[in-house]
């Protein structure tokens, strides 16, 4: 586990705009090392919602977030990139001006360049305050496999796009759909709100589950409507909480980055304030960023062909269209 390697970039995050990163930096002629503290492929997409279908990737209608995976590591493969998974990176230092990466694992990768394509980084789920021993019982904050909630009613807890977007889902296979909102607007996409409502699901807001009951596992919960008191007892097989994450970008804070509300600063080539490190996707921030994961794949695009010339600056910075070098 401790031994030391070498790469052209090291890219640290291996979800989405990770995976395409080290497919772009094998285009450019880069070996690659990916480092991720997660155990698989895929990021937050294969932790969260590998079964979810996911609307704004361009050339697809609907994608399921372990079909895009997938696919990205089939693109990558050709280019042989290391992984190197259950690996966090812990700090960054220089050696004749070229960095230094080492991981939790004792391991130092010295390299050329590195982007940071980490997301928003650590993640842990907000709890439920209500009926957290029925943990892996019947209440989920994360649907890994939709064919466990056929024939059952279900519960979603939260107001934002996983929310909606899960009530969607699972509204086919599921007997039954309630969303449970603690506010009257939703903070999804105003698509999918619009849908959702046009839906056979269930929908209570200004609401909250105030307790959930069973024996050994989920069998109903307390529905409390905040404006009145008033309480109701609705049949539950499952509850998926999905009230958000709590992140935190970890040992990156000792870097000497700079980070602006847990986003780390880049320019208009994705270059951090650091020497050969850059950085792509939900973790950076600029003026009028969008957190897409579209706009993550053009991104690293960006930061590859500029790390690219950092290494080599006989480079051109555009490589030339890939239709050119099949």
């Amino acid at each position: 586990m401790t031994t030391n390697l070498e790469a052209d970039l090291v890219v640290v995050g291996a979800g989405p705009v990770g995976l395409y990163g080290a497919y772009y930096a094998g285009v450019r002629g880069l070996s690659t090392a990916v480092v991720d503290a997660l155990p698989e492929l895929g990021g937050q997409v294969t932790a969260m919602y590998p079964e979810k279908l996911i609307y704004d990737i361009a050339g697809f209608p609907a994608i399921k977030g372990r079909d895009l995976i997938d696919g990205l590591i089939a693109q990558a493969a050709p280019f042989s990139p290391t992984y190197l998974l259950g690996e966090s990176a812990e700090s960054l230092s220089y050696d004749a001006g070229e960095p230094v990466l080492r991981t939790s694992a004792g391991r130092a990768i010295r390299c050329r360049a590195i982007i940071i394509t980490g997301g928003i980084g650590k993640f842990s789920p907000r709890p439920l305050p209500a009926g957290g021993e029925f943990t892996g019982r019947g209440l989920e904050y994360f649907v890994p496999k939709v064919g466990e909630y056929a024939d059952l009613d279900v519960v979603i807890v939260g107001g934002g796009d996983s929310a909606v977007d899960w009530a969607g889902t699972l509204l086919p296979i599921a007997r039954s759909v309630t969303v449970v909102h603690r506010r009257e607007r939703f903070r999804a996409h105003e698509h999918s709100v619009r849908e959702l409502h046009d839906s056979a699901v269930r929908i209570l807001t200004n609401c909250e589950v105030s307790a959930v009951h069973g024996n050994g596992r989920v069998e109903a919960v307390d529905i409390v409507h905040l404006p009145t008191e008033s309480i109701e007892r609705v049949d539950a097989q499952a509850i998926v909480a999905a009230l958000g994450f709590v992140a935190d970008l970890g040992p990156l804070t000792g870097w000497g980055l700079n980070i602006t509300s847990r986003r780390i600063e880049v320019t208009t080539t994705m270059a951090t304030n650091l020497p050969r490190v850059y950085a792509a996707g939900d973790i950076v921030a600029y003026p009028g960023k969008v957190r897409l994961i579209a706009v993550g794949f053009g991104e690293v695009a960006l930061a590859v062909n500029n790390a690219a010339v950092a290494i080599d600056p006989s480079l051109d910075l555009f490589p030339g269209h890939s239709t050119q070098t099949v």
